[in-house]
C-alpha cells in the first residue's frame, strides 16, 4: 500500500517539545488517517560539518519521523534569510519589508536540495508526496531531477498575491516556477489560488485552465482551494474542560466581573497587533462608560527575534501597551494585558470560551485559526463575539462574523462596542451560524480532499500512473486496532 510522505520545514516529533505551529495541526490530521512519515527539520543548528538525519517512532506506530540538522549557515541563509526575510513578507503583501541577497537564496536552494538527496534515499515509487509551505517551493523539482515521478502535492498555508505583486519577488522565474513541478498546488482560499493560476497564466503561459488543469510539458498541473478547518468537536471538550481550570477561574477572579476581549497571535507585522491596540484606544476613549469595566488580553509569544525588524516592532507594541496604560488606566484598572509568554491550547480554549469577544483582525493571513478556534470554544448559550478582518482567510467563510477593516481603528473600536453590547439572541444566532460553517470543514475532512484531488486519474500526460492511488482505496484502520496493522517499511538510511 502506498504510503504518504508529509514534508514541511519544521517536524513536530512527539515527546521532543519541537513545535510545527498550526501546520502540526493540519498535518497530523492527514497521518492519523492514512500511514505514512513526517520529514523535515529537526529543529536542531549543526556547529559541524556532519549533518545527521534520523528516524523517530511515534505513540502510533502507523506514523514514524524523519529529521535532518541544518548547518548554522544555513538556518541563516535559508530559514532566517530568504524563506522568513524575503518570502513571507511578500506572500503577506509587504514588498517594503523584503531584505533580498544573492546569499540568502543560494542558501534557500541549498537546503531545497539536501531535502530532495535526503528524500531520494527513503523514497518507494508509489510514495504520495505532500509538501507543505513557502519553505519549500523548489523541492519537487529538485525531486523530479532526481527521477522521481511520484504524485507529489503542495500546500500553502500563508496567503498568495496577485501576479503583480509575486513577480516584485528577485527571480521569481525561478522560486515560484518551480510549483509547476508539483501535480496539485492548493491554497488556503479561492483568491489564493486564483491568483496562483493568474500567474502560471502569465508568467509561465501553459495552456490550460482552472477547471482542466494546465499542460506543463511534462505533467498536469491542477489548482484548488482547500481551507484548513479544525477539530471542532474535540476543541469545543476542550475548552469545556479547561473553562472548569484553575488558571481560567483565576484570571477571571482577576478580572472582578469585568468583561474580557482577547487576542491571541505571534508577534509579527502581518498581524496587526499595533492597529488593533490603536483600534482599542479608540474604543476607550469614544465609550468612557466602559473604562473599568473592560479588559483587554492580548497574548503575544514572541517569534523569528533574530530577524531584523522583529525587535522594533517588540518596542514598538510594548510602546503602545505603556501609553494606552498610562493614560487611560487606573490604580484598580489595567486595560490592557500584554502577555508575551505561549500558553497551552488548552488553557487558550478555555480563555476564548471566557471572553466576550475576540480581536482577530491581521492585515493579512492565510486562514487563521485562533478565529476557528474562539468559535468552537464558545457556550451556545451565552456565546461570545467574534471581530474578525476582512483580509483573514477565515473571513470568506466566517460572513456572520463582525468583519473589519483592520486599518481604520474608528471602525474596528465601534465593533469591539458593538459586540460587547450585542444582545443575547443575536450573539446566539451569530454563533449558531458559525458553528454550522465550522461543522462543515472539520480537519478530519481536510487532508481527504486534498488528497482525493491529487490522486484522482486525469486523461493526458503524467508522471506516473493515471490509476487512483492506493493510498486512498484502502479503508481507515478503526481505532484501537493499529497493533494489528503490519509495520511501517521505511527502508534504510545510509550510516
Amino acid at each position: 500500500m502506498a504510503r504518504l510522505v508529509v514534508v514541511s520545514n519544521r517536524v513536530a516529533v512527539p515527546k521532543s517539545g519541537t513545535r510545527a505551529g498550526g501546520l502540526e495541526v493540519a498535518v497530523m490530521a492527514a497521518l492519523k488517517r492514512y500511514p505514512g512519515l513526517w520529514f523535515g527539520w529537526s529543529g536542531r543548528i549543526s556547529h559541524g560539518k556532519e549533518i545527521e538525519t534520523r528516524i523517530h517512532g511515534g505513540e502510533d506506530d502507523r506514523i514514524s519521523y524523519v529529521v535532518t540538522d541544518l548547518p548554522k549557515e544555513d538556518y541563516d541563509e535559508y530559514y532566517n534569510g530568504f524563506a522568513n526575510a524575503v518570502l513571507w513578507p511578500i506572500l503577506h503583501y509587504r514588498l517594503d519589508l523584503a531584505q533580498y541577497s544573492r546569499r540568502d537564496l543560494s542558501g534557500y536552494m541549498r537546503v531545497n536540495e539536501r531535502f530532495a538527496d535526503e528524500l531520494h534515499k527513503i523514497l518507494q515509487p508509489d510514495d504520495i508526496v505532500w509538501v507543505h509551505d513557502y519553505h519549500l517551493f523548489p523541492l519537487a523539482k529538485a525531486l523530479r531531477e532526481r527521477g522521481h515521478r511520484n504524485k507529489i502535492g503542495f500546500f500553502l498555508h500563508t496567503p498568495f498575491p496577485p501576479p503583480e505583486i509575486i513577480t516584485a519577488l528577485p527571480q521569481h522565474e525561478r522560486i515560484v516556477y518551480a510549483l509547476s513541478h508539483y501535480d496539485l498546488a492548493g491554497f488556503q482560499t479561492e483568491i489564493d489560488a486564483a491568483n496562483f493560476a493568474r500567474y502560471v497564466e502569465t508568467e509561465c503561459r501553459f495552456p490550460g485552465d482552472r477547471e482542466r488543469g494546465y499542460d506543463t510539458g511534462q505533467h498536469i498541473l491542477r489548482i484548488g482551494a482547500f481551507p484548513v478547518g479544525i477539530e471542532v468537536e474535540s476543541f469545543s471538550r476542550m475548552a469545556r474542560r479547561a473553562a472548569r481550570s484553575s488558571f481560567v477561574t483565576g484570571v477571571l477572579e482577576s478580572l472582578s466581573q469585568r468583561a474580557l476581549i482577547i487576542g491571541v497571535d505571534r508577534l509579527d507585522y502581518s498581524k496587526g497587533i499595533n492597529h488593533r491596540l490603536e483600534a482599542f484606544e479608540r474604543f476607550l476613549r469614544a465609550n468612557p462608560e466602559w473604562h473599568n469595566n473592560v479588559t483587554f488580553l492580548q497574548i503575544t509569544p514572541k517569534s523569528r527575534s533574530l530577524i531584523e525588524g522583529y525587535a522594533e516592532m517588540e518596542k514598538l507594541v510594548s510602546g503602545i501597551v505603556g501609553r494606552i496604560n498610562g493614560s487611560l488606566g487606573e490604580a484598580a484598572w489595567t486595560p490592557i494585558r500584554y502577555v508575551n509568554r505561549a500558553h497551552t491550547r488548552t488553557a487558550l480554549a478555555g480563555l476564548y470560551r471566557a471572553a466576550r469577544a475576540a480581536l482577530v483582525t491581521p492585515l493579512r493571513d492565510g486562514m487563521n485559526l485562533v478565529a476557528k478556534e474562539y468559535v468552537a470554544a464558545q457556550d451556545p448559550d451565552d456565546p461570545g463575539v467574534l471581530i474578525l478582518s476582512r483580509f483573514a482567510g477565515a473571513a470568506l467563510e466566517f460572513k456572520p462574523a463582525l468583519l473589519v477593516n483592520p486599518y481604520d481603528p474608528d471602525a474596528v473600536g465601534a465593533a469591539i462596542f458593538r459586540a460587547l453590547s450585542m444582545p443575547l439572541a443575536e450573539r446566539r444566532a451569530r454563533q449558531a451560524a458559525l458553528m454550522q460553517i465550522l461543522a462543515k470543514n472539520d480537519i478530519r475532512d481536510w487532508p481527504e480532499k486534498f488528497l482525493e484531488k491529487l490522486t484522482e486519474p486525469l486523461a493526458g500526460r503524467q508522471h506516473g500512473t493515471d490509476e487512483a492511488s492506493p493510498l486512498l482505496s484502502e479503508p481507515a484502520w478503526p481505532e484501537g486496532e493499529a497493533a494489528r496493522r503490519p509495520p511501517l517499511y521505511l527502508g534504510k538510511l545510509p550510516q
